[in-house]
């Protein structure tokens, strides 16, 4: 019992060393990167593995279309990058080998097809999750994912912060005893400190109202505890946005409340909660394949789907008919980041129009619906028509 609670204890220094460095780090952290500033603004494209290079082939297609002019210029330059397969990763036993990261690190910007997360019982050693590594090797702090269903009245954003909680330590838990296993989740001042800012910032930017901080304070006092006692400082800076919190269980619920859910606007979660509430708020969209989300930090942003790699669709040689949706809504928010907000705009009418308003074709996932590329070219060809805006405004009045 004594030795094994003596690798436990350094075990444990070991992971507070590490998590007290991370502090000063970004206590000295650079200021946000004005994209105004530079000559050519790099985007990585990383196709992931499973229904991942599809989907991302797709959505880079639309981006293509609608950065013409800056990808003939120079303003903006894309750039594959392999080497994200779970097959790779298995063989260098790496969540991000180490010459994919280094090649990473000399973009501006990602855009990331869905990647697989072994699990125990998997053919493939047991490795982090690549999502989880490169939020924390590029310090993509802030997780956004907005939901909109313009019918049902629904317009949420969601501000998941990425680099702390349950996750950030989900594999560096300790098996005290084969009887006894310990997790831990972080929550530091500064960590929760810049993304309840963020989304204050952005109600504000945006005209928006109402934000709602989620937590499980109540149970979870200390780290959720600290996190809801930042949020509510940092509310009383913004007096013309009213600021109220919400447990995550009771939440879920109000999601689904059809007289309550609509109140809710921007809503700021720890990491784990960000993540079961937003596949739910997903769902109203059209599910997790509709949902895309951006990972921002202050040097680098990465936009992704919300879902995983579907590697039964590629079993079963249904890959094709992967629904694109989540990673051209990724595509949008990527646009807003750099800048191009009228061709965002855009972009996200016709995704309302071709994926709910209009839906002359549907994507099943199966022979049954429409491919991947046929759906990028009715969207394509809705994006060329002139009279855009006053077609998604006719059909919203319509539904």
């Amino acid at each position: 019992m004594a030795n094994a609670l003596d690798k436990a204890k350094s075990r444990f220094e070991g992971i507070l060393k590490e998590q007290l460095d991370r502090i000063e780090r970004m206590k000295s952290e650079e200021d946000w990167i004005d994209y105004r500033q530079v000559d050519t603004i790099a985007i990585g494209i990383l196709g992931g593995d499973g229904i991942g290079p599809f989907i991302t082939e797709h959505a880079a297609k639309v981006l293509e279309f609608l950065l013409e002019d800056e990808l003939k210029s120079g303003r903006v330059a894309f750039h594959v990058i392999d080497g994200l397969t779970i097959e790779n990763r298995a063989e260098k036993n790496q969540s991000v080998p180490d010459d994919v990261l280094e090649e990473i690190k000399t973009q501006h910007i990602l855009l990331k097809g869905p990647t697989t997360t072994p699990r125990k019982g998997d053919p493939w050693p047991n490795i982090e999750s690549c999502n989880v590594s490169l939020r924390r090797y590029l310090d993509l702090f802030a997780n956004i994912r907005p939901v909109k269903v313009p019918k049902e009245g629904i317009d949420w954003v969601f501000f998941r912060e990425n680099t702390e909680g349950a996750y950030v330590l989900g594999s560096s838990g300790i098996n005290v005893t084969e009887d006894l296993a310990i997790d831990f989740t972080v929550t530091t001042s500064q960590g929760t400190d810049r993304i309840v800012r963020l989304a204050f910032d952005y109600a504000k930017k945006n005209g928006i109202n109402r934000v709602t901080a989620v937590t499980k304070a109540n149970v979870v006092k200390t780290t959720d505890g600290k996190f809801l006692s930042i949020a509510q400082q940092i509310a009383s800076e913004y007096p013309d946005i009213e600021f109220d919190d919400w447990y995550i269980d009771i939440m879920t619920a109000k999601l689904v409340d059809k007289k309550r859910r609509t109140q809710f606007k921007v809503m700021i979660l720890p990491n784990l909660y960000g993540d079961i509430l937003t596949d739910e708020a997903a769902e109203f969209q059209g599910g997790v394949g509709t949902a895309g989300s951006a990972n921002i930090g202050k040097r680098y942003a990465m936009f992704e789907a919300i879902h995983g790699s579907a590697p039964r669709m590629v079993d079963e040689g249904r890959a094709q008919y992967a629904d694109p949706s989540s990673m051209i809504r990724a595509g949008a928010m990527l646009l807003r980041h750099i800048g191009a907000e009228n061709r965002a705009r855009r972009l996200e009418m016709a995704l309302d129009i071709c994926g709910s308003l209009e839906r002359k074709i549907s994507i099943t996932g199966r022979s049954t619906g429409a491919n991947g590329n046929e759906y990028v070219g009715y969207l394509m060809d809705t994006m060329k028509d002139g009279e855009l805006e006053n077609r998604w405004k006719s059909y919203q009045e319509t539904t």
